[in-house]
Order: C-alpha cells, then structure tokens, then sequence
C-alpha cells in the first residue's frame, strides 16, 4: 500500500526485515526442539541463535535469490554465512519451505490482528462518546432518504457502536483461527521431522499446531480472515456514508471538522466537501476486493500448489495496512465530527408533521376504525398536505370523518415528539450494558 494510506506500526510488520526475523525465529526454536530431543548438537542449535545479534542484509538475501530463484533458500544461505556452514548444517533439518512461510505468515497476520482489535477498541471509545452526546438530540429518521419518523444523533452513533462492537469479537475470532502453525515436512506427513519439533516451535511463538497441513496451513482460515476484513471495511463505509448524506447542503446535520488553513474545492473558495469520509468510502473497496482472491486461494492441488502465493504477498499486507489506516481515519473523523443540533430540529419541519403519520393511523384504530379505513382516511389528508403545503396536524383536524374519532387534543398528543424517544434508555442499555 503507498505511504499516503498507511501507518508505520503495520508498515514495519509487513517489512522484509521483519519477515526475515520472523523466518529465523521458526528456525531457530526449530534447532532447539531437535537438540532436545537429539536430532542435532545442543551447540549447534545454541550456535544459530548467535545470528540474532546480526541484521540480516536485506540486500545480500534479494542478490542470492536473484541467482537461486528461491527466497527461503536465499535466506538460509545468508544464514549460513552469519553463523558458518558447520553450524548451518542442522538448519532447516527436514523441514520444507511452507513450514517457514505460512507460520511466518501466520504471525504477521496475528500481530496485525493485535493492531486492528486496538484500533477497533479506540473506535468504540469514540462511538459511545458521541452517543452518550447526543443521546435526546432528536434528528429525522430517514427510510429509502425520505422523511420517516423521529430518532436521534444518539442513536445513530449507538448502531454503528453495536456494529462495530460485532466487529471487534469477529476479529478475536478471527485471530483465533488464524493463529496455527506448522512445521510438517514435504506433504504435511512429518516423515522427516518429529511433531513435536512443530509443537515446541508453535508453543514458542504463541501459535497451535494446525491439525493437518498437507505441507501448506489450508487457505479457508486465509480466506476467514480477509473476508472479516471485507466485513469491518464495509461497516466502515457504512458510517462514512452516513457522514456523507448528513453533510449534504440540503441536510446540514453534521459535518467533518474543517480545518484552519484547509481548501475544499480549487475552483469554488466556499465548498467544505466531506473528502475523509469518502476516501473512507473508497478505502473500503481496496479491502474488499482482496476478498473473492482470498477465496479463490482455498482451491490448491493435491497436497500444494503456489498459485495462492503471489496473490497473499499483495493482498495480506495490502488488505491490513489499508483496514489500520481506515480505522484510525474513521475513529478522527467521528470525534471531530460536527453536529449541527439546529438544523437536525429545523429539518424536522420540513415534512409539515406527516412523520407523525403512524401515530394518528394507530390512535384511529384503537378508536374503532378498521386499519384498512384509516390508512385511506390518514393517507388522504397527507396527500392534501403534499400539494397545499399546509400543516398536517391542521388538515386533520378540519377533516370530519377523523372527528368522528378523535378529539383535537387526541391529535395534539398523537404530534407529541417526546412518543419517539421514550424507550432511548431501553435501546441504550441493551448496546451499553
């Protein structure tokens, strides 16, 4: 991913010095397993760790693998060069290049895991204290974008806490199932290695040894992940393009945090454009799209293949880079997000009262009138309404045939805002246990 979109802390995970570190520790805590129980020297296993003092030169292990054409016997042979060939010798003892790669990858995936599940938890922080802000604030509540009935800025910012809070445990989950090793030989059949040299490794590096690997760790775990990613990416665009409709001129309910100093347009000094929350938008689909190949890496031949390689060196780090960058965006957009509590009230006006539509329909049939009547008689007058442009609660009230029913204080009580957010304190219990 460009630096525009990323964050070190992730960056550095996905580094090549990392992965090489990471590549030497799996070999490393391998040498000692098998000098415990006696495949090799005990020194020469207590001679590789002496590697750990050394940086592995990038460049040295990229120039061997230009001649070898393979990257882990690259790095094995720079490895040997560090700590001499006789000591070099029990590296790698039966082991093959997947036990390397995919519990590396593994790794990096379970740390990266470590950063989104932060990043989401600081995210939550925010969402709760922005729905405990507007807990009252009354907003418009909009189905298919039209006027609907009443809600509030609290509640919006409660859903999406709930969402995301869904978010977080499918991450832990995630995590969990990502989080195995192996250390299996050629074809997963550890015919050339004992399992408890992958036990021990694993135990080291905070894995579970995958019950069967067939020499690869299989890609559906791969492939849980990333779509748990989609997911997360999804319930950001969500947010952000809720942002987006509220920031609207014809709306005006809330806008990003506009900077000193800040353009919004090069052609137009007065426009404030909510540009994060669509960038948001747009981060999303990169996460997204790296879904369906996840996906499409469950299917190998027999025993392994490599098709799904080239496919995760991009789209692992791409996919978490781009997910930690958009949580930490989100999560500043939300805490500097501007709510503009006059407008949310102006706005509420604009439907001439026919939100309370529902209101006078149910105080109808609990008067006697069939449901099918009043829908026709509550219907009729908002049709009135929508071509007059006078007020709702005036049109029934001249109406005779809702006079039948109901008194003009039954009416008045029925355009009560306060009905809408009786039961905010039920809602919010259940999402802030």
């Amino acid at each position: 991913m460009i630096p525009r979109y990323s964050r070190p802390q992730m960056v550095e995970l996905w580094s090549e010095s990392t992965k090489f570190k990471i590549w030497f520790e799996i070999e490393a805590h391998a040498c000692d397993a098998m000098a415990e129980l006696g495949i090799i020297p005990k020194e020469n296993a207590a001679a590789v760790w002496n590697a750990q003092h050394s940086t592995f030169n990038v460049e040295r292990i990229t120039a061997i693998e230009a001649e070898t054409k393979h990257d882990v016997i690259a790095f094995l042979t720079h490895l040997a060069e560090i700590i001499g060939q006789d000591n070099a010798r029990f590296v790698h003892q039966g082991m093959t290049s997947s036990d390397v790669l995919d519990t590396c990858l593994n790794i990096q995936l379970t740390r990266a895991s470590d950063i989104l599940i932060t990043d989401i938890s600081e995210l939550l922080a925010v969402l709760k204290e922005r729905a405990m802000e507007h807990k009252y604030d009354v907003r418009m509540g909009r189905s298919h974008g039209i006027h609907a009935e009443i809600t509030t800025m609290g509640l919006t910012f409660a859903r999406f806490f709930s969402e995301m809070k869904r978010n977080d445990r499918r991450m832990i989950q995630a995590k969990k199932e990502i989080s195995t090793g192996a250390i299996s030989g050629a074809v997963g059949t550890f015919a050339t290695i004992d399992p408890r040299v992958e036990q021990y490794v694993c135990e080291k590096l905070n894995l579970v040894p995958e019950p069967i690997s067939t020499q690869v760790i299989p890609r559906d775990r791969h492939a849980a992940f990333i779509s748990t990613l989609g997911i997360i990416a999804s319930c950001i665009e969500n947010l952000a393009t809720e942002i987006r409709h509220m920031q609207r001129t014809e709306l005006q309910e809330a806008e990003e945090n506009f900077s000193k100093g800040q353009k919004g347009s090069s052609a137009m000094p007065h426009k404030r454009n909510p540009v994060l929350s669509e960038n948001l938008t747009g981060l999303a689909r990169l996460v997204r799209m790296t879904v369906i190949p996840a996906m499409e890496n469950i299917t190998l031949w027999h025993e392994r293949d490599i098709s799904h390689s080239s496919v995760e060196r991009n789209i692992m780090p791409d996919a978490t880079i781009t997910l930690d960058f958009a949580l930490a965006r989100v999560t500043d957009v939300v805490r500097n997000l501007r709510v503009n509590s006059k407008r949310m009230t102006k706005n509420l006006d604009q439907s001439y009262g026919l939100t309370m539509s529902q209101r006078i329909l149910l105080a109808l049939t609990q008067a006697g009138v069939s449901r099918e009547d009043a829908y026709t008689i509550v219907q009729r007058n908002a049709a009135k309404v929508w071509e007059t442009g006078g007020h709702f609660k005036d049109e029934l009230k001249k109406d005779p045939e809702v006079l039948k029913f109901l008194k003009t204080f039954e009416i008045d009580d029925a355009f009560d805002s306060r009905s809408h957010i009786k039961h905010i304190d039920t809602i919010f219990a259940r999402v802030f246990p």
